[in-house]
C-alpha cells in the first residue's frame, strides 16, 4: 500500500509541527541529541549551499529515498540511488566530486546511513541539513519524473 501527501500544503503543516514540537518539548532536543549526536558530526549541509554548489557543477546529490518517492518530486539534478542499492552504485559515483545526500528529513536516518558508507568508500559527502520535505515546503526548485 502506498501513500502519499494530497498537496504541499500537507507537508509544510508536516514541517512545521515538527518545529513546533522542537521548539516547545523539552525531552525532543534530549532524545535528539541522545538518538543523532554522534551523528551530527558528518557535517550537515544548508540548501542555499547545495543550490550554489549544483549550478556549478561542484556536488553530486544523491537521493537516497525509494524510486516512487523521487519520481514524485526531488531536487534538481538529483540522482536516486535508493539507501538499499547504494554499494552496487559507487562504482557509477565520481570520487571528483563531494557528494550530498538527502532523504525524507533531518531524521531519516537513509541519508546518515550513505554518508557514513560514502565516506567508508574514500567519498568526499555530507548530508543535506533538512530533507526533501523541508527543501520542497522552503519553495526551493522541485524536479518530478524519472531520473534522465
Amino acid at each position: 500500500m502506498y501513500y502519499h501527501l494530497a498537496g504541499d500544503d500537507v507537508g509544510a503543516l508536516f514541517v512545521s509541527l515538527r518545529t513546533v514540537a522542537e521548539h516547545r518539548i523539552a525531552e525532543i532536543d534530549r532524545l535528539l541529541r541522545n538518538w543523532l549526536g554522534q551523528r551530527d558530526a558528518l557535517e550537515p549541509v544548508a540548501a542555499s549551499e547545495v543550490l550554489k554548489s549544483v549550478k556549478k557543477g561542484l556536488v553530486t546529490v544523491l537521493d537516497v529515498r525509494p524510486a516512487e518517492e523521487f519520481v514524485a518530486g526531488h531536487l534538481p539534478g538529483a540522482i536516486n540511488v535508493p539507501i538499499d542499492k547504494l554499494e552496487s552504485f559507487l562504482s557509477k559515483l565520481p570520487k571528483n566530486k563531494e557528494v550530498v545526500a538527502y532523504c525524507r528529513g533531518p531524521y531519516c536516518l537513509m541519508s546518515y546511513d550513505a554518508v557514513e558508507k560514502l565516506r567508508q568508500h574514500g567519498w568526499r559527502a555530507r548530508r543535506l541539513q533538512d530533507g526533501f520535505p523541508e527543501w520542497r515546503a522552503a519553495g526551493l526548485p522541485v524536479r518530478q519524473g524519472p531520473r534522465p
